[in-house]
């Protein structure tokens, strides 16, 4: 008899053939985190550690399918979502979402690359607050994904995180951890939001360098820890230890910027502590 399966996660996101970002990141951090990926290709990008060179979109009904055929195989315990690549997508998506109501969605909103490459336009952004955010249980922005998606008629800059995590929750979402690496300071501070407000703050010490996939590690660490069967604030401290971690063990394969490491774990002392400050 086979072993009881691990919790599977279905993930939408584009593929990265530098293997920092995207599904690859998804695959590993979820993985090590103790779960199976069920890797759902929206598009086909041409990157590497240095930068986006193009992205081929694929056609949003092909999303659907590969979606809905291991749906029918398989019990699914939380979708993670990553780059999307179309309106068109983004209504497959949600459609596809809005039939499996009680699984946890995360929601990566990757407007654009740690190198500054964007991943969506103003309609998807559009089509992700209309469609998804009423959909997801958390969504993962940083700093200035936060305000993008909160924003109204151009007041981004003048936003405070509390505003922008009270107006992403009333426009659906139920939680918002946004991080904080795009903040100054010697510490990042990650801030998750419910309904009544803050409800956990985590300190980590800023790492040097930029990284390629954190973002991606950090929700796919966190849809893996919830489908695991961790309440949120549980949840979202062992992904951001797990994540902290993958940063602080990273390496340069390339000229451009440091992978996490996901892996970290299998060649590290077992009794060397993460360096959270909580």
């Amino acid at each position: 008899m086979p072993r009881p399966s691990p919790p599977a996660i279905l993930c939408f996101a584009a593929t990265d053939p530098s293997g920092g970002a995207g599904l690859a990141a998804d695959i590993l951090a979820i993985a090590a985190m103790g779960g199976h990926a069920l890797p759902v290709v929206t598009g086909v990008t041409v990157q590497d550690t240095l930068g986006v060179e193009d992205m081929h979109v694929l056609d949003a009904e092909w999303v659907a399918d590969q979606a809905r055929c291991v749906l029918e195989d398989m019990p699914v315990a939380a979708f993670k979502i990553g780059v999307v690549g179309s309106v068109e997508s983004v209504a497959a998506i949600a459609e596809v979402a809005s039939d499996y109501p009680d699984i946890p969605l995360i929601l990566d909103p990757v407007l654009a690359s740690e190198g500054g490459d964007s991943f969506a336009d103003e309609q998807v952004i559009l089509a992700i607050r209309e469609l998804l955010l009423p959909q997801t249980t958390v969504l993962t922005p940083n700093v200035m994904e936060a305000r993008r998606l909160a924003s109204e008629d151009g007041d981004e800059d003048d936003l405070s995180l509390d505003e922008c995590a009270g107006r992403l929750i009333g426009m659906g979402c139920e939680f918002v951890l946004i991080t904080g690496t795009h903040e100054s300071g010697p510490q990042v501070t990650n801030r998750l939001y419910g309904s009544e407000g803050l409800i956990q703050a985590l300190h980590w010490d800023r790492l040097p360098g930029s990284y390629h996939g954190s973002g991606c590690t950090l929700a796919s660490a966190l849809a893996a820890a919830l489908a695991s069967g961790l309440d949120l604030p549980q949840a979202s401290q062992d992904a951001q230890a797990f994540t902290w971690n993958t940063l602080a063990n990273g390496y340069r394969p390339g000229m451009g910027q440091v992978i996490p490491d996901r892996l970290f774990w299998a060649h590290e002392p077992e009794d060397e502590d993460d360096a959270s400050d909580t």
